[in-house]
């Protein structure tokens, strides 16, 4: 499956609480959400489930929807968006605004 974002693309947030903010791109979860990195926090009250294991309130990335990041491309320092060039027999991303390849 072709994915116009990966893992450890750098990406802005473009929709919710935290829009303006950028991360990294941790993992995906599903097909259509991403954690990204110092953005979505929320707490998480957690107990202890073995004994001494330690209980109590965790900060913690929650996923966010593919739909609600951009990838950002450093050169224009804006977001932009990705298409695919075949080149030399693979196929490559590309900033569409600047025709260069996806770091």
């Amino acid at each position: 499956m072709k994915r116009r974002i990966r893992v450890d693309d750098q990406v802005i947030v473009i929709a919710g609480r935290d829009k303006g903010r950028m991360g990294y791109v941790v993992r995906f979860v599903g097909s259509d959400r991403v954690v990204v990195s110092n953005v979505n926090v929320v707490k998480r009250h957690v107990r202890a489930t073995q004994e001494g294991e330690q209980s109590g309130i965790l900060e913690q990335e929650a996923p966010l929807h593919i739909s609600n990041v951009a990838i950002y491309n450093p050169n224009t320092q804006k977001r932009d968006k990705i298409k695919f060039v075949e080149e030399e027999g693979e196929r490559v991303r590309t900033y569409k605004s600047t025709n260069e390849k996806v770091a």
